[in-house]
């Protein structure tokens, strides 16, 4: 199983981007997905979730309402879009995958996932 993470960036407070993970699953469609991200010096927490068929998602408080999680069960592809990007959301954003029932809660910590990307670094500059 391999996750590829990648369209990490420099931007401007304020701004946006959109970052992606590529994953080798054989049926993506199985597996819950999460987006992760650690700053420097700090521990990596939970940014967003989505189900199996793309129909829950849940957020971080810290980017409700800025961020977007999204999939294509088709290209087995996880997006993030980032809006309104502030220099705290300055990280590394990694994804994370987890085979699960259709009937699973989404998951919001680091031990509700088996496998995960190498990371993208987002730095939003002030």
């Amino acid at each position: 199983v391999q996750l590829q993470a990648s369209g990490g960036g420099l931007v401007q407070a304020g701004g946006s981007l959109r970052v992606s993970c590529a994953a080798s699953l054989v049926i993506f469609s199985s597996y819950g997905m999460a987006w992760f991200r650690q700053a420097p010096g700090k521990e990596r927490e939970f940014v967003a979730a989505i189900s199996r068929n793309g129909g829950n998602t849940d957020y971080a408080d810290s980017v409700k309402g800025r961020f977007t999680i999204s999939r294509d069960n088709d290209k087995k592809m996880l997006y993030l879009q980032m809006s309104g990007l502030k220099p705290e959301d300055t990280a590394v954003y990694y994804c994370a995958a987890k085979r699960v029932i259709i009937t699973a809660p989404l998951g919001t910590r680091r031990d509700d996932y088996d496998y995960w990307g190498q990371g993208t670094l987002v730095t939003v500059s002030s």
